[in-house]
């Protein structure tokens, strides 16, 4: 077994890794650009080596650093985790050439399997079903439009050396196909360097499972059997459990022997995932279609390991060091179900835009056998522009689905993020959902209850209000503590919280919340037992009390807890498993500020210019693409919002924007964003 590997990844997976070489009593060494120098995962490991700027080429890219660092520091070994340069065959040749140990599969298996296009030409050769397409080495674009005709729309197109969603469109119209294609291809160029895309027909209300493989260099191979992935946004997955919810004993044997077959035939050695695309069926029989292999350890792999109760990173070391499987097919078996939800810091109503910041408090569910974290970050880490926005993952295990989903909301209703905007709520609209809850689950669920998952917003409920309320009045007594102390009259009255320090007419401090486009009035006045707090012309009489996690209160004799976390003039209130998001409004400070910056497009992130299809002068239409912005790998276009002509365009194509920057100038004021 090795004594020390180096960990040529970030965040969360370099995390995971690290705790499972701790437990073994193997040493790590860490990577890091300049924007991790302070990260977890930098300090999970036992020391840690500084690779070069932030962008991702310039650093977790760049391969022949990674390998310089390992071989100055004497590790033996080199994991890639997933991203980056897990899938790079060269970068794994280079790692034996070197004289290390890449914990992965030989390049032979990466080459065969890392272009989407030959893997499906290699499975389709060996008998495997796949989905009508395209999948030959030509990339012209008049031959790629006719292919798209050929096979009928609607047609996937998806980068040839892809994964996560990046360098994918879904093109339902022949004369959308030209505009999608250049899109995918830029961002398959800037996320994987090489913008070869295939074609595929697209199939709607599909599901996508996929089965765990694991090989030795002994020539056993083994299934662990398979994960649904179906629940997406934007191409990415976004909750994944395991086992599949419908999947008979007979399916899975014949989808898991499928996959084992297909590592044989490439001579794959260590942890493998092979995807499919299942045809929904109401029988669950529905016929399946090989869809791609992924050569590393996935995101999802955790919901494996906690219904087989195996360390599959344990067993990704054992097998690079040269040890046999630890166990054979017989003897791995399901134990109970496991559901896993990606925390991203990201926008739902924004389409998922990735929320770039600070996290300014974090409180994640309480760890247990049957709650599990895994995480990259901590309160006071910045999700910057440069690499992938997921916050953690949360997994969840019980003696059978409904257990399992029962803590899975429980766990989403704890947690508690604020700084930057989360998927938490969506995803606890989505667990809650009735096809959901009863495993109807397949790709298309997001945009099929698209009504119910993203709904209008409600106005706050009166314990809301109740709390932010509460709130603001004990901070203002520790003001007035705080201000006793230092001042030179500890028993001056303008350091105490009582009717003569409010000196108005009633004794009440009025306060005002905005939440969305509405202000709510909430006034509070001292009272011997707590506090009288009035809004829409109810009295409410309140008890006050906080310990160190939560701020409980007597509302009208029921008793209630919550908490509220202030940020700037933000207040974010927990309550009932939900968040409420106020704004504390000052009205003298705000009375003179325009209510929008009139006639400018802005930046919704920061990010990369990496198209300006205008210029001044031009007139445009609602929906007209003006520019595209780029950032964490994924492009955003940003349309005009109505009829208007072009007044000013501040940037060009490959110049970096921060969030709220003035993008272009429109004539028509009424089309502010």
């Amino acid at each position: 077994m090795f004594d020390k590997i180096l960990i040529a990844n970030r965040g969360e997976i370099a995390c995971r890794v690290a705790r499972t070489a701790r437990r073994m009593g193997i040493r790590t060494v860490a990577v890091y650009s300049d924007a991790d120098a302070g990260a977890l995962h930098v300090a999970a490991c036992d020391e840690a080596h500084r690779l070069g700027p932030p962008p991702p080429r310039e650093s977790y890219l760049r391969g022949d650093l990674v390998i310089d660092i390992a071989r100055a520091t004497r590790a033996q070994a080199i994991h890639p985790g997933y991203g980056f340069l897990s899938e790079n065959e060269d970068f794994a040749a280079a790692v034996a050439a070197a004289g290390l140990t890449f914990i992965g599969p030989p390049p032979t298996a990466i080459r065969a399997m890392g272009s989407k296009s030959e893997s499906k030409i290699i499975m389709g050769r060996a008998g495997v079903p796949l989905v009508s397409g395209y999948h030959e080495a030509g990339q012209d674009d008049a031959l790629l439009a006719r292919e798209a005709d050929r096979i009928g729309y609607p047609v996937l197109i998806k980068a040839s050396a892809g994964g996560g969603g990046k360098g994918m469109r879904i093109v339902e119209r022949r004369e959308d196909f030209a505009s999608a294609l250049a899109s995918a291809r830029r961002e398959a160029e800037s996320a994987f360097g090489d913008d070869a895309v295939l074609l595929e027909k697209y199939l709607t209300e599909s599901r996508h499972i996929e089965i765990q493989v694991f090989a030795d260099t002994h020539g056993a191979c083994v299934h662990l059997f398979e994960r649904d992935c179906s629940v997406q946004r934007r191409h990415q997955k976004i909750l994944e459990e395991a086992p599949a919810p419908g999947i008979t004993r007979e399916r899975r044997a014949e989808m898991g022997a499928a996959a084992v077959a297909a590592a044989k035939a490439i001579g794959y050695i260590g942890a493998g995932t092979v995807e499919f695309i299942v045809e929904n069926a109401v029988d669950n029989r529905g016929a399946f279609h090989f869809m791609e292999m992924n050569t590393r350890l996935q995101v999802e792999h955790p919901v494996t390991e906690m219904i087989t109760g195996l360390d599959l990173v344990e067993w990704q070391l054992r097998v690079a060091a040269g040890e046999p499987l630890p166990r054979a097919q017989d003897g791995i078996e399901i134990r109970g179900h496991a559901i896993e939800a990606r925390v991203y810091a990201e926008d739902p109503g924004r389409d998922f835009l990735p929320s770039i910041g600070c996290i300014a408090h974090l409180r994640a569910p309480v760890e247990s056998a049957h709650v599990r974290i895994d995480t990259g970050v901590r309160a006071g880490d910045e999700i910057s522009q440069y690499y992938d926005p997921m916050i953690a993952k949360l997994v969840v295990w019980g003696e059978d689905r409904a257990e399992a989903l029962r803590r899975m909301k429980a766990a989403l209703g704890s947690y508690q993020i604020v700084g930057v905007a989360t998927n938490i709520a969506f995803l606890q609209r989505v667990v809650a959902h009735d096809a959901f809850a009863s495993g109807q689950v397949d790709t298309g669920l997001v945009a099929r209850h698209r009504a119910a998952l993203f709904p209008r917003p409600l106005a706050p409920t009166p314990a809301e209000l109740v709390l932010a309320a509460a709130d603001e009045y004990l901070r203002m007594v520790d003001a007035s503590l705080a201000g006793s102390k230092s001042s030179g009259d500890p028993h001056s009255p303008w350091n105490l919280i009582d009717t003569w320090w409010l000196n108005s007419a009633d004794h009440a401090v009025a306060l005002v919340f905005g939440a969305d486009d509405a202000e709510y009035d909430v006034r509070f006045s001292i009272a011997e037992c707590g506090i009288f707090v009035r809004m829409a012309r109810r009295d409410y009489l309140v008890g006050v009390g906080r310990t160190r996690d939560e701020l409980r209160l007597l509302l009208d004799g029921e008793s209630i807890a919550g908490n509220v976390v202030a940020l700037g003039d933000e207040r974010c209130v927990f309550f009932a498993g939900a968040m409420r998001r106020l704004r504390l409004i000052d009205r003298l400070l705000h009375a003179d500020e325009e209510e929008h910056r009139g006639g400018h497009l802005v930046a919704p992130m920061s990010g990369t210019i990496v198209a300006v299809h205008v210029k001044v002068g031009d007139s445009v239409d609602r929906g007209t693409p003006l520019l595209i912005l780029e950032a964490m790998k994924m492009e955003h276009t940003i349309a005009a919002p109505g009829r208007a002509t072009v007044s000013a365009v501040h940037y060009r194509a490959g110049d970096q924007v921060r969030e709220g920057a003035d993008l272009i100038d429109l004539d028509d004021s009424t089309t502010a964003a």
